[in-house]
Order: structure tokens, then sequence, then C-alpha cells
């Protein structure tokens, strides 16, 4: 990839592995100033690796980086000891400023004093000539600027709307970093980037601890900054309303067929990302298909047409005198055909482009399966309930009527004692009705009842009062935040077969639907990430089918094309489905009916 000579940040053929696994392999890249470049691909793609290499904090193992001194980078730990209060942090971002402010002080009295000679000057004699005045008109023109290009003067108002944006403005100054929670420090440390403006900026999951409030005040202060930018994030809004090119680090096709592996660069937002990604898989669609086709051509033409040359045609006398004379001409024609059809044919074999994968789809429900086949003439597929349906239960495939879950398993709320983990009246939802093929969508902030909520449903919570219950003969499935496979000695393929209720010597033939890389089905669980760990789950839902799906959070740890293809399945699923979910974008693409729980 060219390097501009306006690139603020430029990585070149950067590699890094550890140990025998090679996590980035031939990656560039240029950030201007202005851009926003946002970092996305498969989970272990090496997203965070790569910003660690650009940041200095790891070393490649070969390529090239180069950035600026004023490098900004959100470290994953505040970078203050415990004794430093919020203020001290605020005026060490406020410290390069405070400095340009200084020398603009500084050039403009050296100035002054040539336009007003004090008396120590006129007692010296020494006159002060035109190349002095030029000079110091020099360097105060020089500090200037860089005053203007910092806003030396609204320094401390940009300091206090990076504190009040992200929440950190109820905090005094004089509270240490010991004291604050995971999350403020994280706010902190990002507030502190924001105020400090530097030439170059890093950022990794920079919305992890933020609100919707927080997180569209960052989107519109990233916005704002001259200095290039350089994120990786699963916050696809985010991604959206910041970013102007997306670099994907997983290859695309084209990229894979010429053995290229730095990953792919696209313009625009993560919308035209999307666009480009969409024509990219048709078009990967299209000539997989064509190469079939011809495939199949040249195979019958190497095994019949080609050798079909005057095939079982009379000859008459003058042919028989030309056959002879002929014959040896045609057979080198009929050769000739066969080895050029060979050759196609043996190129095409080797280099053929592999078959699209299919993209995630949710087996039918048992109950649709059962209607399907029916007898029963007129029967349909169920109909979508509204939220909030009354009267009775008929037709209805789940529901949870005035349900109260107090205390229990989940640790009380410490800002309000007593208060029930879960209140469906009090939260202005007194029943959830759930018809065959619903879907629904409970929001809601942290500690509002949402998980508890599809825990209730699933049937493995019970409530302290109110009613819950299922039509007979339903399935419901549950995919949990926390799978808790962390330290489960079994395998994705031991999981899958047990769904399945497969003999052990099938095993070798569970079916993982495109979600479990095949080097990770026979690996303990407890060796796999948080997002693999979620596959395997997913996988096991996938093979389940039941009629009701439960997916609480289903698109954290997961990948942005996973997440988008696990929506797209739920959407045409002909089975019910509740979504708890923070994702922004989830909510706002989500086409279904929506629960909030106050």
């Amino acid at each position: 990839m060219p390097q501009p000579s306006s690139a603020l940040l430029t990585a070149v053929d950067l590699t890094r592995s550890y140990g025998d696994r090679t996590v980035l392999a031939g990656v560039s890249l240029a950030v201007d100033p202005g851009h926003r470049t946002g970092l996305v691909g498969e989970n272990g793609v090496g997203k965070s690796t790569l910003l660690r290499l650009l940041a200095g904090v790891e070393d490649p193992d070969s390529g090239t980086v180069t950035r600026p001194p004023d490098l900004g980078y959100l470290h994953q730990e505040l970078p203050y000891g415990p004794t430093t209060s919020v203020g001290e942090v605020v005026e060490d971002a406020l410290a390069g400023v405070r400095e340009i402010e200084r020398e603009l002080e500084s050039a403009a009295a050296a100035l002054a004093s040539l336009s007003e000679p004090g008396e120590d000057a006129a007692r010296s004699g020494v006159e002060q000539g035109p190349a002095d005045v030029d000079a110091l008109t020099a360097t105060y023109d020089l500090a200037l600027a860089r005053a203007e290009q910092s806003d030396v003067w609204g320094a401390d108002a940009r300091a206090s709307r990076a504190l009040a944006g992200l929440g950190l403005d109820v905090i005094h100054r004089d509270r240490l970093v010991s004291r604050l929670s995971g999350g403020q420090r994280t706010r902190l440390g990002l507030a502190a980037l924001l105020i400090r403006q530097p030439g170059a900026l890093l950022l990794d999951e920079p919305t992890n601890h933020l609100d919707d409030e927080a997180a569209e005040f960052l989107a519109s202060a990233l916005r704002a900054l001259p200095g290039a930018v350089l994120l990786a994030s699963h916050d696809r809004v985010f991604l959206d309303e910041v970013c102007t090119e997306i670099l994907d680090l997983d290859p695309s096709q084209e990229a894979s067929s010429a053995g290229r592996t730095g990953g792919t660069l696209y313009a625009g937002s993560y919308r035209d990302y999307l666009r480009a990604k969409r024509v990219e898989r048709a078009r990967w669609e299209q000539q997989f298909a064509a190469e079939q086709d011809e495939l199949k051509a040249l195979r019958r033409s190497v095994a019949t047409t080609a050798r079909n040359v005057s095939h079982n045609r009379e000859r008459g006398n003058q042919s028989k005198l030309l056959y002879d004379a002929k014959g040896e001409r045609v057979q080198s024609q009929v050769s000739r055909r066969v080895r050029n059809a060979q050759q196609r044919l043996d190129t095409l074999q080797a280099e053929q482009v592999r078959r699209p994968p299919e993209p995630l789809r949710f087996a039918p429900p048992h109950l649709v399966r059962e209607r399907a086949t029916s007898s029963s003439p007129g029967r349909s597929g169920g109909r979508r309930g509204p939220r909030g349906a009354s009267g009775g239960t008929d037709g209805l495939a789940l529901w949870a009527r005035d349900v109260v879950v107090q205390g229990g398993a989940t640790e009380p709320d410490p800002a309000a004692p007593g208060r029930p983990r879960l209140d469906l009246r009090a939260s202005g939802v007194p029943s959830i009705d759930l018809a065959p093929g619903a879907k629904l969508l409970v929001t809601g902030a942290n500690g509002s009842g949402k998980s508890t909520l599809l825990h209730v449903l699933a049937g493995d919570l019970q409530p302290s009062s109110g009613t819950v219950g299922r039509a007979r003969g339903v399935d419901v499935a549950l995919l949990e935040q926390d799978v808790r496979l962390h330290d489960d000695a079994r395998t994705p393929r031991d999981l899958l077969a047990l769904v399945t209720g497969q003999d052990p010597a099938d095993r070798p033939h569970v079916d993982a639907h495109g979600l479990v890389a095949p080097r990770d089905l026979d690996r303990p669980l407890g060796m796999l990430s948080v997002g693999q760990r979620r596959r395997v789950v997913l996988a096991m839902l996938v093979t389940q089918a039941p009629d009701v799906l439960l997916l609480d959070e289903p698109t954290n740890h997961v990948s942005l094309t996973l997440a988008e293809e696990l929506m797209a399945a739920v959407e045409t699923w002909p089975g019910a489905v509740v979504v708890a979910s923070h994702d922004r974008w989830l909510r706002r693409t989500w086409k279904g009916d929506v629960v909030h729980l106050g």
C-alpha cells in the first residue's frame, strides 16, 4: 500500500506472532489528518495487537511504524498512580497547552520590549535593528499559530465539556484515581485524550462503559478532532457515526485468492462497508457459479465433445481417399483440443474460488415442522401477537403476568436496597404475551431486570409472585450472557453430539453450522475465548431449533459479521424470539415489538 506523505500514522508490512501462532501478517495502513479509520474483523484477527504495535507498547516481528511524537493511546488501565487525583489527571492533559500558552506569552513580552524599550536598554546603548524585530516577530507568529491550532484559549472549556460529556462532572476534582470504578477510570482516560487532542489517537473499544449519551458525545468529539484516529470497536452505531473508512483485517475473497493477508480498506462509513461487503458476496457467488458451470462443460468436453470429430459419420469414396491423407491432421486437432481442455480444467480445478459459506440459519422449530407436515388443511404456522396482548392464553406460546422476582442469586442494587430484581407491573409492563413467530426486544438500563426476565421465561428462575406459562409442547432455549464454560473440559464436538443425542461413534459428523472452526471442535471449552464459547452455544441452539429462542445480549463478544448474520437469521426465523440487548445498532434496526423495563 503506498504511503501518502500527509499521513500522520503509517504501518508497512507489520507481522506479529506469539509462539507458533501468527496474529498479523503483512498489515499496512496510512491514516491522514482528519481521517478516522475503524478496525473490524473476526475475534482474534489482531485488532488489539495492531493497536499495541502502533502505540509502541509492543514491537513487531517485522515491518515499520511511523507515528507522531504526540500519539495518544487509550490504555486498558489508566496510566496514573492510585494517589493521583482527578484534577491532576486533567492538568496533566492540559500540560502541553499550558506550555504553548507560556511560549506565546514569552514571545509577546520579548516583542513588546523592542517596541517599548525600557531604561535598562536605553542605558546599555545597544540598538535593536530590523533583523532582531523580524526574528522576534517570526517567533511570536509561530507561537500564535501553535496556540490557535491547539485552541489555547478554549482549553479549560474543552476540559469541562469532556468531563461533562463523559459523565465525570459529578466527581470532585480531589477524588483519587484509586477511588474510581473501572468504568470511571476508562472514561477519565478518554477525557484526558480529548482534552489533550494528540496528533494521532488510538482507541480500543472506546464505548465500553459508556451509556448512549456519552457514546454520542464521544462520537461528536472525535469527528471534531483535526488529527488522525484509528479505533477498534464492536459498536456498529459508533463506527457508522465516526469512521471515514473501515479496515477489515479479515482478507476478502479476492485478497485471499491473490495470497494477500493484510486486510482490505473500504472508504466511507460502516453502512458503506456493509454495502460493499454485500456487493463482494454477490460477486463471489456469481464467480463460483460461473466456474462450476465451466468445470462441468470442461469435464464433458474432455470426456466426449473433443473426441467427436467426424464420429459415426458415413464417408463416401472421396472421403475414404482423403481420410488417410487427412487422418493424421484430424487426430492432431483432436489431441490439441483435448489437451487444451484438460489444461484449462486442471488450472481451474486448482485455482477455483472456494464455495461461499452458507449464511447462518436456524432450523424451523419442531412445532412449525409438525404443522407443515400435518394433514389438517388450513392450519397456519402461527400468528404474530401484539405486545402486551391481554385476555386468555389461547394461541400464545409463552406468557408472563405481574411477575416479581425478589433478591435471589443476584446481589441487590446497593443504590436501591430492597428493590426487586424484576417487577413487571412497576415497569409499566404488566404482561408479556408471546405468540408463535413473534419477535420481541427487551430494553432497559443495567439492573432493570432484562436478564432476570429471560431466566423467568426460560423456566430456570421461579418468580416470587405472578404467573409464567407456556403452551403444551413448546420448547424454550436461552443464550445467556455468561455461558459459564470457562473451566469445562468437554469439547464443542461433545456438546453438539449431546444436543442431537448422537452416539459417541458418530461424533465426527456433528454439524457446527459454520460457527465453530474445525480446528476448535476438539479443543477443551476452557481453552476457547469468550467469543468462541458463545459460538459453540449458538451452534447448539441452531441445532436444537426450539420454538422460543431467548437471547441475552446476543451480539456481545462476537464479530460484527456474525452479529449481522445472527440478527438476519432471527428476523426470518419462523419461531418466537425474545432479545435483551444494549446494542444500539440492534435496537435501531429492530423490526419487531419492543418492551422497555424501567
